[in-house]
């Protein structure tokens, strides 16, 4: 019998690293998986060009693009076409419903190929034209839809998309993403907190107003307990975040440009991860990555109740109501001030990460909707 073929197209899929899903979709063994990528492509962080690993279990096809300033109006050139009129069993499309390659896609597959969008979009939206006739045509033509969480799927009933839809998460490499009691002692030592007096407090994300860093700054500032703190990312609030540290001399450390192989140290060298993140009228958390990385390396974690983090959390976590300062100050008390809460944290967390989040099992279940629908 022959091995099942699946296209697998995403703009995020220039970058090695965001290929996890149809590197793991290829490695289970059933389907031969060709990835489609930009060949050059503008992230929030530069230029990437998308160029095949050398151990890579699954093809990479990099296609020119045009319009590529923004996501939104981004097109694939000819290649992708003619990739397109090919035979697959199924095609994966990761790229939001409305945008525009997600109408080119919808309008050049076969009309026997199943075809699967995948979305995040966790707030019920009307798009101006062109972006509503876009998802008009791309719902049309949808066999399935991937939601990466329960709030999205929710959206997705809300707006009245009656394909098949799947709920499934992000992954993490619960190998890269572990805990590691040298890594943890040597990236202290490296920030110069080589004793272990006070319990690290971290922060992982985008320094913006709306994932809660003026919220956590003025939370550590109520806090009695002893506490570092270590931040870790990039954006607007940076000056500011600075200024802050700046007044608590050693015990706060703000690391920018982290590259995500050094993260993990990172995350490590922390006792408690906190995702104070602040819904928005037009925003709130559509998944929260770092919280499934904490979990994989065994740091205890305190978020915000905004989105979908509830659903990502579970039980493994402390989940706070987003603006109530004082229960963020009372959950960090308590975590900071009792090691067996935060060692059940760990444990928890863990277990979360390798049952729940790990790869291979959130590739499964994207192969286990595609085939449903390949039948």
């Amino acid at each position: 019998m022959s091995r099942r073929r699946l296209l697998a197209i995403g703009h995020s899929y220039c970058v090695e690293l965001n290929r996890r899903l149809p590197q793991e979709m290829a490695r289970a063994g059933d389907w031969d998986v060709t990835v489609v990528a930009p060949d050059r492509f503008r992230g929030d962080f530069g230029w990437h060009t998308t160029a095949p690993a050398a151990d890579e279990p699954c093809r990479v096809v990099p296609v020119p693009i045009r319009f590529g300033a923004r996501v939104h109006t981004m097109l694939y050139g000819g290649a992708l076409r003619s990739l397109l009129s090919e035979r697959w069993d199924a095609v994966h499309c990761w790229e939001e419903p409305y945008v525009a390659s997600a109408m080119q896609v919808a309008r050049a597959v076969r009309c026997q190929t199943p075809l699967v969008f995948a979305t995040f979009q966790n707030i019920v939206k009307r798009y101006p034209p062109p972006f509503n006739w876009i998802e008009r045509v791309a719902r049309g033509r949808a066999d399935g839809v991937v939601a990466f969480g329960e709030t999205t799927r929710d959206v997705l009933e809300r707006r009245g998309w009656r394909q098949p839809t799947r709920t499934i998460p992000p992954g993490v490499d619960v190998r890269q993403f572990a805990p590691d009691c040298a890594l943890r002692n040597e990236t202290r030592a490296a920030l110069g907190w080589a004793d272990e007096d006070a319990p690290v407090v971290g922060f992982l994300g985008r320094f913006v107003p709306e994932k809660g860093l003026r919220l956590l700054i003025d939370t550590l500032d109520g806090v009695s307990a002893p506490w570092r703190a270590l931040f870790i990312g990039s954006g607007p609030l940076e000056p500011e975040l600075r200024t802050w540290a700046g007044g608590h001399g050693s015990r706060v450390r703000v690391e920018s440009a982290v590259a995500h192989d050094r993260v993990p140290a990172f995350l490590n060298a922390m006792d408690v991860l906190c995702a104070p993140s602040q819904t928005t009228g037009a925003w709130r958390e559509q998944f929260g990555r770092m919280l499934i990385e904490a979990f994989a390396c065994g740091v205890a974690v305190v978020a915000s109740d905004s989105g979908e983090i509830p659903h990502v959390v579970a039980d493994a976590g402390v989940v706070v109501a987003e603006r109530d300062q004082r229960a963020w100050a009372a959950a960090l008390e308590r975590l900071l001030l009792d090691p067996s809460a935060r060692r059940e944290l760990r444990c928890r967390g863990r277990h979360r990460a390798e049952s729940v989040y790990a790869w291979p099992i959130v590739a499964r279940q994207h192969l286990t909707f595609l085939e449903e629908l390949a039948a």
